[in-house]
């Protein structure tokens, strides 16, 4: 088959959902057959140097579907000799459809994430998503709740063409026993003592204060329990305020940003993964998926999940759906996490985790979509 080149705004050495998502389908692909067309970023040529196929990189920091960049990704299209196209994110960047088709471009697929859900409810995004999924062969979804969001935004016969594409984990890296021992050690938090842990972008819709404002309720059915906030963010230290002004001191670690390879390691330190994750802003601010769900479990742990957007649909072993407002919220994850805390059914690696949820499955379903 030709070469493919990957049109993305969101790529590694950048941190996230998309991020990870995209890398690791390109690292799915022969690597003599793909060409990663990118904005730049610091730390970029350093990431790149360590990757076995070609990345170009955009002047510019962000990749939108002016003139310039369409002339320069169908330069780099021509150039590197490829046919077909895969687009990091639909919207916007799957504007530049119709240009790189002129240039030689067989066959484009673009990705849907969540932030498509919000364009097709804005008159004129949804024009513009509409004007996508008519332009490219297929576009994806990550959840049943994305595609029913984004479909009514686009045309039937794009809507037919509509494939499920959701991010998945490698269960080579995620798995029981891959390190959280000795995350345990590092952190002087006993072997023996009950951890819950939340690895995530410190964002108010992530829920780490709703688990904050459970905590104390944790601690009064197991004194000596943990919880594990890994990440960094914006929310960070009004996070640390809650934690003091509830006085609850060591019992809560926030450890900032680790380095990618250990995030396996502090999944694996805990008993039980939560992120009690919610929509907000009426539905702009919403989790589409959920990878670090699929991770958890990966490692055998419950979960707790947020009933924000396609969310639920990660859970596939053990673990609640938690949901409501304010107190309510608070009380369910209260809830949740005494009762998966004391369970004693040890940890189970659901079998959908290899089956359908690793990124050698979601490799398949691309292969089967050129």
């Amino acid at each position: 088959m030709s070469r493919v080149l990957v049109v993305t705004n969101d790529f590694p050495p950048r941190r996230g959902g998309i991020e990870s998502f995209v890398q690791a389908l390109c690292d799915g692909m022969p690597p003599e057959d793909v060409v990663v067309y990118a904005s730049s970023t610091p730390g970029a040529a350093a990431h790149d140097a360590t990757l076995p196929y070609l990345v170009v990189r955009d002047p510019s920091s962000m990749l939108l579907p002016t003139r310039s960049v369409a002339r320069r990704a169908a330069r780099v299209l021509v150039e590197t000799g490829c046919e077909r196209v895969l687009y990091g994110a639909s919207a916007p960047l799957g504007l530049l459809a119709p240009r790189l088709r002129e240039a030689g471009a067989v066959r484009q697929v673009a990705l849907t994430h969540g932030h498509e859900a919000w364009w097709a409810r804005v008159p004129l995004t949804r024009r513009l998503l509409r004007r996508i999924g008519d332009e490219v062969d297929v576009m994806t979804y990550v959840s049943q709740w994305c595609h029913d969001r984004i479909a009514p935004a686009l045309s039937q016969d794009a809507q037919d063409r509509m494939r499920r594409l959701s991010p998945g984990v490698d269960p080579d890296r995620f798995r029981p026993d891959c390190g959280g021992r000795t995350i345990r050690s590092r952190l002087e938090i006993a072997s023996d003592a009950p951890v819950v842990v939340c690895l995530a972008r410190m964002v108010r819709r992530k829920g780490m204060d709703t688990l904050v404002a459970a905590w104390p309720a944790v601690l009064r059915r197991s004194a000596d329990a943990r919880l594990l906030l890994v990440g960094d963010g914006p929310d960070r230290s009004r996070l640390q305020r809650m934690v003091a002004d509830a006085d609850l001191g060591r019992s809560v670690l926030l450890t900032g940003s680790v380095p990618w390879a250990e995030v396996p390691a502090y999944v694996d330190a805990g008993d039980v993964f939560a992120m009690p994750c919610r929509t907000r802003l009426g539905g702009l601010e919403v989790e589409a998926w959920g990878i670090v769900f699929v991770e958890a479990q990966a490692c055998g742990l419950p979960v707790v999940v947020g009933d924000s957007g396609g969310a639920p649909e990660t859970l596939v072993g053990a673990g609640e759906v938690v949901g409501g407002r304010g107190r309510s919220r608070v009380l369910q994850t209260e809830q949740a996490l005494v009762r998966l805390l004391g369970s004693t059914a040890g940890r189970r690696v659901p079998p959908q985790i290899r089956e359908e949820l690793s990124w050698h499955a979601a490799s398949r379903v691309l292969d089967s979509l050129w």
